[in-house]
């Protein structure tokens, strides 16, 4: 292991505001792993990896989130319940509260980048309090070597300090003594009161959420994407649980990436990110061999439990959270694209698990439908799963990543229906979720089913393929697909009780449009009919 670092004398932080700190600058992972060791803030597993728990808060705190509303942002940002305002002058109250806190303490500093491609590279400083925290952004931002790091100078300015919580929270215009704010005209995240390590990653991808489309005219995008050995690049969108992760893994294709990319003007698809940030409940080697075999010294897993008595992980634990996590450079995958970045974008599959088993499992969009399925952001949660519901619950989240889109979604929709038709791509729904019946009557659609789809979509076997629109939605089911059974491809042939599956799909389209209804008024045509082919107020007259 190595030593740990001195803290450079050459430089300090004092233009920060941070006077008087103890500066630890880019230390090596072996020596913030040797620093969280000797101050009882984490453990190692029986094969050396870090293991750490973030308190208090194991997921991010959504309502805790803030942007700074000032002629930069004004009229820029979609401002409502996801993109909450706060004052310039709030914000700088904020800041030197934390700097003030900071001060004369040690703090760990990690200079890379986020964006892989070289033209839209940007600079992040990171300033944490925990050495912990620090290790999580080596691993998920993009590194540089020694002699790069000579000259770095940072656009963007990343300041941790979960310690720190506001004593007076509702004069400063906030919810509660954590927060996490963007002020995009000073360029500086500043996160406190929580320790949970997504926090930062995921806010330095809201602020690419509005540079990107705004200055850079680049779409951003939280999905996987990865290449094929002809260059053809496939993306996946999908909230969790859809299998965004499972189905972006492939032995014959690269992964370009698990959670954040860009779409450029030239038609090429980068990562934000250095690393990948796995869910591990109930992780199994036969699973996701792939997170499986990253999890060695190098990653960083959170709010774990051992198997008693030993230091084995016991991934099944949920006791802390259902939020398990591990953290990993994207270099402890062996199929990787280098560097993060392709071209030549051919597919794009938006997935779903549909939990009231209606949608087919796969179906080809319209550039409308698309636009529309991509605001929508559709999944469903299981019944059952909170004490009084008897069936599935739709989710929505715009964009399949609305916590993190400062704009109206119909922007991302609209640049996506440009870009798609510009490239000639192919855009897919997939239905990961239920056939035969809901959660609770059907079953869950076969894993190699839905790998046999995704596989022939990819070797161009349903170009020709005669496709019929689903009567309700209006998708374009295909009539065959090779290692499908052809019954299933039609959801209706799989229902005993036609009636029945008329009936949820009718319910279903109805939470499409309650739901559509906030977005309409800034909507074009075309994405409006993209929507199911009945509203909120008519019934269809349906012909099966």
């Amino acid at each position: 292991m190595e030593t740990i670092a001195e803290p450079k004398t050459t430089l300090n932080l004092n233009s920060y505001g941070l006077n008087n700190v103890n500066v630890h600058w880019n230390l090596s992972p072996e020596a913030l792993q040797e620093i969280t060791i000797n101050e009882g803030m984490g453990t190692e597993t029986e094969n050396g990896t870090l293991c750490i728990n973030t308190g208090k808060f194991t997921g991010r705190s959504p309502k805790d989130r803030f942007l700074v509303k000032d002629n930069y942002t004004k009229d820029k940002v979609w401002w409502g319940r996801i993109n909450k305002p706060i004052t310039p002058e709030q914000f700088d109250a904020l800041y030197n509260e934390v700097t003030n806190y900071l001060s004369e303490k040690d703090v760990y500093v990690r200079d890379g980048y986020v964006c892989a491609h070289p033209e839209y590279q940007m600079n992040v400083r990171t300033i944490t309090e925990y050495p912990w925290s620090n290790y999580f952004v080596k691993n998920m931002f993009l590194r540089f070597n020694d002699a790069e790091l000579e000259n770095f100078k940072e656009e963007w300015l990343v300041l941790c300090a979960p310690g720190y919580t506001a004593p007076n929270p509702k004069a400063m215009g906030l919810s509660d003594g954590n927060f996490s704010i963007l002020n995009f005209t000073k360029k500086i995240a500043l996160v406190a009161g929580s320790a949970y390590t997504g926090e930062m990653k995921k806010g330095i991808f809201s602020a690419l959420n509005l540079i990107l489309p705004v200055e850079k005219d680049v779409l951003p995008m939280h999905c996987s994407a990865n290449v094929g050995e002809d260059g053809d690049t496939a993306i996946f969108f999908g909230l969790s649980g859809t299998g965004k992760t499972t189905l972006s893994a492939d032995p014959n294709r690269k992964l370009i990436g698990d959670d954040e990319h860009g779409w450029t003007k030239e038609n090429i698809i980068f990562n934000f990110e250095g690393g990948c940030y796995a869910k591990v409940i109930d992780l199994t080697e036969e699973k996701e061999p792939d997170i499986f075999r990253a999890i060695r010294p190098g990653a960083l897993l959170e709010n774990i439990c051992f198997k008693e008595g030993t230091k084995e992980v016991d991934f099944a634990n949920s006791s802390i959270t259902q939020n398990t996590r591990v953290s990993y450079p994207i270099d402890h995958i062996d199929n990787i694209q280098t560097p993060s970045y392709a071209s030549n974008p051919k597919n794009i599959f938006f997935l779903t698990c549909d939990a009231f088993g209606v949608l087919p499992p796969v179906s080809k969009l319209t550039p409308g439908q698309a636009a529309y399925h991509f605001i929508s952001g559709y999944t469903a949660k299981v019944a059952g799963t909170e004490a009084g519901i008897t069936e599935p619950v739709p989710s929505f989240s715009a964009c399949f990543g609305e916590p993190f889109m400062p704009l109206h979604p119909t922007v991302y929709a609209e640049m996506l229906s440009k870009k798609m038709q510009d490239a000639g791509v192919n855009v897919w729904l997939i239905n990961t979720g239920w056939s035969g019946g809901p959660y609770g009557v059907g079953s869950r659609i076969k894993l190699k089913y839905t790998r046999a789809m995704i596989s022939a979509i990819l070797k161009g076997e349903l170009d020709n393929i005669r496709f019929n629109a689903h009567p309700i939605f209006g998708l374009f089911m295909p009539e065959y697909c090779p290692g499908v059974p052809t019954e299933i491809l039609d959801p209706i042939n799989t229902w005993l009780q036609k009636g029945v599956y008329i009936s949820k799909s009718i319910q279903l389209a109805h939470s499409f449009h309650i739901n559509f209804d906030k977005f309409a008024n800034q909507a074009s045509e075309d994405i409006i009919q993209g929507g199911p082919l009945i509203d909120s107020h008519h019934t269809l007259d349906v012909n099966f």
